[in-house]
């Protein structure tokens, strides 16, 4: 049995997780930057955050594991995409545990990470992946050695925009799960954009509309507008990808897979169309460090990749459907 440590620091969230090689969680250790009321945060800000914390956090994962670094076979770090500063945090730490202890390295794609994990933790073998974070809003499926994306947005991700209506509503951050809260306690509709553009989406159009309806309509019916639109817009390109790809499975992963309201959703219309839905288990939803770790033994123990030094620099901009699956 193999041992593998995986270290997360693609934005505001420093993740360690170690995972064995029958995919047996370990330790998944985890800390986020969190910000005051209405305020969000700088990248920088959020590597200095992760380059205070890391040591202890990679110390506190040994320790509920119960194992040391000598017993660890594989590191892996999230090496794409993401935040620059925020990335090379945990990469500058990853190098120097494998060059320290003569650990073989393995960077990964950490969107291809969620989806990994995703399929782990559901069970499903070749499920249409609803991939909703920060940054990211994708529909994608794989084929031919490669994620294929179907359908995306085409300016920001949705958790970004539901972060950018919390600070305009005078939430921190994250704002997600107080809007999602929110979502359940509405009274009324309002009529809000609606964009699809054929596979693909964009949310700019409805987040200003939104913005402009902050402090002239009750928070909690803006929040289940925006919400309720927003996941409206997303379904209705799944349905697209489902005809398309002919998947009989979906998979919601991501850090807004955590949406109750979303969840709820996905489920009427996965019924609606006869296909089998199971979400991300809440805790692999967010950033996390276990996922990286099993990404790592997937590419260098099934897939047999390797890595030299030089080729472990970050990448913030590298696209999930770039990425060769050697293990498939």
């Amino acid at each position: 049995m193999k041992y593998i440590l995986g270290i997360e620091s693609t934005a505001h969230t420093l993740g360690v997780g170690i995972i064995t090689s029958e995919g047996k969680t370990l330790a998944n250790e985890k800390d986020t930057l969190t910000t005051k009321s209405g305020e969000g945060f700088l990248p920088r800000d959020a590597a200095e955050h992760h380059y205070a914390i890391i040591s202890e956090l990679v110390n506190r994962a040994f320790d509920k594991a119960n194992i040391t670094i000598n017993d660890i076979d594989l590191i892996g770090f999230s090496q794409s995409p993401g935040l620059g500063q925020c990335l090379e945090a945990g990469a500058t730490f990853a190098r120097y545990l494998s060059l320290k202890y003569n650990k073989p390295l393995m960077g990964v794609n950490h969107c291809v990470a969620h989806l990994e994990i995703g399929k782990l933790h559901t069970g499903l073998k070749d499920p249409l992946f609803i991939f909703v974070s920060g940054a990211n809003t994708q529909i994608i499926a794989y084929k031919n050695k490669h994620y294929r994306i179907y359908g995306e947005t085409l300016d920001m991700g949705l958790g970004n925009a539901i972060d950018q209506l919390g600070r305009e509503l005078g939430i921190g951050f994250p704002a997600g799960p107080v809007l999602d809260k929110m979502y359940f306690e509405k009274k009324k509709y309002i009529e809000l954009p609606y964009t699809v553009k054929g596979m693909d989406l964009a949310f700019s159009g409805i987040l200003t509309a939104a913005k402009q309806m902050v402090g002239k309509e009750r928070k909690e019916d803006l929040a289940y507008s925006f919400l309720h639109n927003s996941y409206a817009m997303l379904l209705e390109v799944v349905e697209r990808a489902l005809s398309y790809s002919g998947k009989s499975e979906v998979c919601l992963v991501g850090g807004v897979a955590a949406s109750k309201a979303l969840n709820s959703m996905i489920t009427v219309m996965a019924e609606d169309r006869g296909v089998k839905y199971k979400p991300c288990p809440l805790e692999y939803c967010g950033d996390n460090g276990l996922m990286i770790a099993w990404q790592a033994y997937l590419q260098y123990f099934k897939g047999k990749d390797r890595q030299k030094l030089s080729e472990t620099k970050v990448d913030p901009y590298q696209r999930l459907d770039k990425v060769n699956i050697s293990y498939m």
